[in-house]
C-alpha cells in the first residue's frame, strides 16, 4: 500500500503532476485506506460499549449516554481537532521544504497534549457527580462516575499522547503506519472491557479501566515510532519552544476544538432537554448518537488523508489541486456514509434492538434512527470538507457551519417540541436539520474565492 504524499520520485514534500480528478483519487484513497480500516474497527469495538452497557441494566446504559459527549469530545479533539492541527502543521512545513521546522514541531505537539490531557483528567475525574448531575439527572450520573474517573482520570493523558503521535506520522504521509499501532489497540479493547466489566465484576468501570491501559499501550508503540523517524524524519527534541511553532499547531488547532465542542455541547444539550422524558428516553437518544458520531470516525479515515494532501498542496501554493483534492474526498466520504444511514434508516428497529434490551428505550431509539438516519450522509461529507479546510487553514466556515448546526438542533429543537407539540419527534427533526445544514454550509466553503491565497 502507497503510504507518500507524492508521487514516486517526486522531490520530498511535492505534490506532483498529473493532478487529474483519477489520481486524485488513487491519492486520497491510498492514505486513507489504513486509517479507514482503523476508524471502521475502532467504531465496532466502540460499539460494543453499549452492549455491555444494556447488559447492566437502563440505569448504566443512561450513565454510559451521559458520559458518551465527553468521551467523543476526548477523540474528536486529540485525534481530530488538535491532532488536525498537528497534521495540518507539519504537512504545511513539509510541503514548503522546512524539515528542521517540521521536526521541531512534534515537541510543541507533545506539551500541547499533556495540558490538554491534563485538563480532561482534572475536570471530568475530580468533579463527575456535579458534571454529569446537570445533564442527566443523579441517577445517571451515580451509574456513571466510576466509569468517569477511569476513563478520563487515568485514560485522558495517554489517549492524548497516543492520537497526537499518530498525528504527527500522518503529517509525515505515514498514515498505515499510524494505522498499524493504533489497530493493535483498539482490537484489545473489546475482550479487555468485557472480561473487567463482567467476569471481574467492575461494572461500567471496567469499560473506562480497559480504555486506559490500552491507550497507554498505545502511547508507548506510537512513541517508539515516532522516535525511530517513522514520520519520516527524526524529532528534534533539545530546541528551544516558540510561540511562533506553537501558533502553527494552534491556529487550526485550537478553532477545531472549538468546533469539536461546539458538535459534542450539541449532544449534550439536547441530551438535558430530552432527560425530562425520563431515563428510557435519555438511553434511547444516546444509541441514536453514538450512530451520529459514528459517522466522525469513518469521515475521518478519508479526512485525514484530505489534511495532510490539502496542507502539502497549500504549503506548495497549489490552491487549485487543494480544492480538487477536497471534493475527490468529500464525495468519496459522502458515498460512505450515505451507504450507512441509508441502512439505518431502512431498518431503524433492528438497529435499534442491536443497542437497546429495554422495549421502552428500543421504541424511542427506533424513532430516532428513523428521523435522524436519512440525514448522516450530509455529516459524512461536512466532517470530510471540515478536515480538508484544516489542512489548508480555512475554518472560518466550517466554524460557522458548527454554530448553525447547534442553533437549530437546540434552538430548533425547543420550537418543535414544545412550541408546536411534536414532542421527542420535535427534537429528533430539528437534529436532523441541523446536521443537515452543517454538511451544506460546509461543503458550500470550499469553492475559489475562499480557499485561494488572497482570502481575508
Amino acid at each position: 500500500m502507497v503510504d507518500s504524499l507524492a508521487a514516486p520520485g517526486a522531490a520530498p514534500g511535492a505534490i506532483a503532476a498529473p493532478t487529474g480528478w483519477g489520481v486524485l483519487l488513487r491519492r486520497v484513497l491510498a492514505l486513507a485506506a489504513p486509517t479507514t480500516l482503523v476508524a471502521v474497527i475502532q467504531s465496532l469495538c466502540q460499539l460494543v460499549e453499549p452492549v455491555l452497557a444494556a447488559r447492566q441494566g437502563t440505569a448504566a446504559l443512561a450513565g454510559w449516554a451521559v458520559v458518551l459527549p465527553f468521551a467523543l469530545l476526548l477523540q474528536q479533539m486529540s485525534t481530530g481537532a488538535m491532532g488536525g492541527g498537528v497534521v495540518s502543521a507539519i504537512a504545511r512545513a513539509l510541503g514548503a521544504g522546512r524539515r528542521e521546522e517540521a521536526s521541531a514541531l512534534v515537541l510543541h505537539a507533545v506539551v500541547i497534549a499533556l495540558g490538554f490531557g491534563l485538563v480532561f483528567s482534572v475536570v471530568l475525574a475530580g468533579f463527575p457527580h456535579a458534571i454529569l448531575g446537570l445533564i442527566g439527572g443523579p441517577d445517571a450520573a451515580a451509574g456513571a462516575a466510576a466509569y468517569c474517573a477511569w476513563l478520563f482520570g487515568a485514560g485522558a493523558i495517554p489517549a492524548w499522547l497516543a492520537n497526537t503521535l499518530a498525528s504527527v506520522l500522518r503529517g509525515g504521509g505515514r498514515h498505515a503506519l499510524a494505522s498499524r499501532v493504533l489497530l493493535l489497540a483498539w482490537i484489545g479493547y473489546p475482550p479487555l472491557a468485557w472480561a473487567l466489566m463482567e467476569p471481574a465484576g467492575l461494572g461500567l468501570a471496567g469499560a473506562g479501566i480497559a480504555f486506559a491501559v490500552m491507550m497507554t499501550a498505545a502511547t508507548v508503540g506510537m512513541a517508539v515510532v515516532v522516535l525511530r523517524g517513522g514520520a519520516g524524519f527524526v524529532p528534534t527534541l533539545r530546541v528551544r519552544l516558540q510561540a511562533a511553532l506553537f501558533r502553527r499547531i494552534l491556529s487550526v488547532g485550537l478553532i477545531a476544538c472549538v468546533m469539536a465542542t461546539i458538535a459534542n455541547l450539541t449532544t449534550i444539550l439536547v441530551t438535558a432537554a430530552i432527560a425530562r422524558h425520563g431515563a428510557a428516553a435519555v438511553a434511547a437518544y444516546g444509541v441514536s448518537a453514538r450512530l451520529e458520531f459514528l459517522m466522525v470516525p469513518l469521515a475521518f479515515g478519508v479526512g485525514s488523508a484530505l489534511t495532510a494532501l490539502v496542507g502539502r498542496a497549500v504549503g506548495a501554493g497549489d490552491w487549485g489541486t487543494a480544492r480538487r483534492i477536497a471534493w475527490t474526498g468529500g464525495l468519496l466520504a459522502l458515498g460512505v456514509t450515505t451507504s450507512v444511514g441509508l441502512v439505518v434508516s431502512v431498518f431503524p428497529a433492528a438497529t435499534a434492538a442491536v443497542f437497546a434490551s429495554d422495549p421502552a428505550v428500543a421504541g424511542i431509539a427506533t424513532r430516532a434512527i428513523a428521523i435522524i438516519g436519512p440525514a448522516l450522509p450530509g455529516f459524512g461529507i461536512g466532517m470530510a470538507l471540515y478536515f480538508a479546510s484544516m489542512g489548508a487553514g480555512r475554518m472560518r466556515w466550517p466554524a460557522v457551519a458548527a454554530c448553525a448546526r447547534i442553533t437549530i438542533a437546540v434552538g430548533g429543537g425547543w420550537l418543535l417540541s414544545d412550541g408546536l407539540g411534536w414532542g421527542l419527534e420535535g427534537q429528533f427533526l430539528a437534529v436532523a436539520l441541523g446536521i443537515s445544514a452543517y454538511g451544506l454550509i460546509t461543503a458550500a466553503s470550499v469553492r475559489p474565492s475562499v480557499w485561494s491565497a488572497s482570502w481575508k
